[in-house]
């Protein structure tokens, strides 16, 4: 599938692509700021990153179209995807679907340490012998990339409670169904 992903340089953002690539998809992003890490993370990964939020930015062979909380209506590449009838998710519904069914889910929220406290769990399982996937919103020094599929039935999650995007209002770790929170 072709997806292309709106505020792809968000740390979470860039995690979801990072996953859909390595889940086989061939995946593209536009973002109005691309800046490193994540900017160095998806070119590592072969992720065409566009900069802004022009119509044009979106390939006319797009399948899917991921958007980001951060886009509202009103984004001209927003009112582009529903303009043309595009098939759009926010990325914690794509996440869930994707990567997080039928795996035992951890999801780290609260308002401190949640990345750091996030990686620490990826390095203890990872350790452990496990390959877990997870998506942490940083860059984790333990690790090349804030994101991996991982093969075994861990995936951990940094969560937070804002909205998955202007038409999903739920938080986006309501998407998740944790198995440990």
């Amino acid at each position: 599938m072709k997806i292309h992903v709106l505020g792809v340089c968000g740390a979470f953002m860039a995690g979801l692509a990072l996953i859909a690539r390595q889940s086989g998809h061939a995946v593209s992003g536009s973002d109005s700021d691309a800046y490193p890490p994540m900017s160095g993370f998806l070119a590592d990964a072969g992720i065409e990153v566009r900069e802004g939020y022009l119509p044009e930015n979106v390939p006319r062979d797009t399948e899917l179209v991921i958007i980001g909380n951060a886009l509202s209506r009103g984004n001209p590449a927003v009112e582009h995807v529903l303009n043309e009838g595009l098939a759009y998710q926010s990325g914690p519904e794509w996440l869930y679907a994707n990567a997080l069914r039928g795996r035992r889910v951890i999801a780290v929220a609260g308002t401190h340490g949640k990345t750091t406290t996030t990686a620490m769990i990826c390095h203890l399982l990872d350790r452990g012998g496990e390959d877990c996937g997870f998506l942490v919103g940083g860059a984790p020094g333990n690790f090349e990339t804030p994101a991996r599929l991982g093969s075994g039935p861990w995936f951990v999650i940094e969560a937070d409670e804002y909205d998955g995007a202007f038409f999903d209002k739920r938080s986006k770790f309501v998407h998740y169904r944790p198995e440990l929170l």
